[in-house]
């Protein structure tokens, strides 16, 4: 591929995701009604090709070190309704229809907690056991 310029990159049309390194980009799950953050993951080529295919949210699990498709033991995947790009295009938001908790505690969100000072509390919106 030829090189590609900041400009064509922030300000043109053509889709060009700018992988880092490890060839991951981040990808933030938003719920598509309340626009809450859901959870943040990465996705490589392979995981954002298999999500733009079927419309279920896919990830590259670091740890696992292979493709992950959100739910696919669970049962609750992230129905994928847009796919927004950020400036540089290293950064994608999903707008998502979550069909259960996207977070693997079974917290509705991974943001779940806000640090207080030196420690971590539960937020009102996901009290203990939620």
């Amino acid at each position: 591929m030829t090189d590609v310029t900041p400009a064509e990159r922030e300000l043109g049309t053509a889709f060009l995701p700018r992988f880092d390194a490890q060839g991951l980009l981040i990808a933030i799950a938003v719920d598509s009604h309340s626009r809450e953050i859901l959870m943040v993951a990465y996705m490589d080529a392979e995981a954002l090709q298999k999500t733009r295919e079927t419309g279920l949210a896919h990830f590259h699990s670091r740890s696992r070190g292979k493709l992950w498709l959100k739910g696919e033991t669970s049962g609750h995947f992230l129905r994928v309704e847009e796919i927004r790009v950020d400036c540089d295009q290293d950064a994608l938001e999903l707008r998502v229809r979550p069909e259960g908790p996207a977070c693997h505690t079974g917290a509705r969100s991974c943001f779940y907690r806000r640090l207080d000072g030196e420690v971590l509390a539960r937020t009102a919106d996901h009290p203990p056991h939620s």
